[in-house]
């Protein structure tokens, strides 16, 4: 989730939970506490920018880290506010808020690490937008009432309403990938596998991307009123084989590695860019959810196969692509 819902969402908890006379409190150490999880944003490497995907929404989200970094939270804050309160009270606010970290992201498409040490898999339930404008605002809402009142009854309902949305989220994503099914069931494709996730700040539009006989199908889908839905379909794109389309690479060579490093982080979904040359981008992610045009990709320099591949994003839309959103949002 984007860093200011991450603490805002702490906050919320945070308040929930505290005294009448330590709403205002609770509200600052949980919303900061939180924020520490993407900390590991500053875990990267000039030479290898892989490094930084590897290491984001790790560890630091686990739910093993989360006394840890409650702790680690509380250390900072306590200087500030220890004439106000006592480190205990810092602590119990600091692990409300740090506990929300790694479960919000979860909720994302993005997802985290969040069984870490034991399980090493990238949990991503794609409930939720990494941007939801609404989720944040009710929660902004919340957490002022129950400052302005000192009331931490009242900051209860910001984190119901955050229940209540996430599993709306978790309604629209069932909703969303039954819909997928049927496309590509009309399409008389076997599925091998299927993803869906919705679109930036919303949860009426999602995107699908399905793979079959080697091909990625990728469409839109909205989901509005029960029983109500509407498919659009997108493009397609060849998935990618390192054998088929890199056969002068081996696996001794530095830039095979980092292909295999960057096929765990996009979990194999990945294809050649339909525009930049010798990039291979996750297809998980686009700008439009019917395109085939990547969010993210790294770059490979075949003459040089034993340095490291480069990682970019390509986040722009045209005038065309974005009237295209707003419709497939709105109609």
């Amino acid at each position: 989730m984007d860093i200011v819902t991450q603490g805002l969402l702490g906050a919320t908890v945070a308040q929930a939970g505290a005294k009448p006379q330590e709403v205002r409190l609770a509200s600052l150490v949980g919303f900061c506490a939180p924020l520490l999880a993407d900390a590991d944003t500053l875990m990267r490497s000039a030479e290898d920018s892989l490094l930084f995907l590897e290491n984001h929404r790790h560890f630091t989200h686990a739910l093993s880290f989360i006394p840890a970094g409650a702790l680690i939270a509380s250390l900072l804050l306590w200087p500030f506010i220890r004439k106000r309160l006592g480190f205990k009270r810092i602590y119990l606010y600091a692990l409300l808020g740090y506990a929300t970290a790694g479960f919000l992201d979860a909720c994302t498409s993005y997802g985290t690490h969040l069984f870490w040490p034991f399980n090493d898999d990238r949990i991503a339930w794609s409930i939720i937008s990494i941007f939801d404008p609404l989720f944040s605002v009710a929660l902004i809402a919340a957490i002022v009432f129950g400052a302005v009142k000192k009331q931490p009854r009242a900051t209860k309902v910001g984190v119901v309403f955050a229940a209540a949305y996430l599993l709306l989220g978790a309604i629209q994503h069932e909703r969303a990938e039954s819909l997928a099914r049927v496309q590509a069931q009309q399409r008389g494709h076997n599925i091998e596998r299927l993803i869906v996730k919705p679109t930036i700040g919303n949860l009426l539009l999602w995107r699908s991307v399905y793979e079959s006989d080697g091909m990625y199908y990728v469409d839109a889908v909205r989901v509005g009123l029960p029983n109500k839905g509407k498919v659009f379909k997108g493009n397609m794109v060849q998935a990618f084989d390192i054998r088929r389309d890199l056969p002068q690479i081996t696996d001794q060579m530095l830039v095979y590695r980092d292909i295999q490093r960057f096929k765990v982080f996009s979990d194999g979904y990945l294809a050649w860019h339909p525009e930049r040359p010798n990039v291979l981008g996750d297809v998980r992610y686009s700008m439009l959810p019917t395109s085939i045009r990547p969010l993210w990709g790294i770059e490979l320099n075949l003459d040089a196969p034993h340095e490291h591949v480069t990682f970019d994003t390509y986040r722009s839309m045209s005038d065309t692509e974005i009237e295209a959103f707003k419709a497939m949002l709105f109609n």
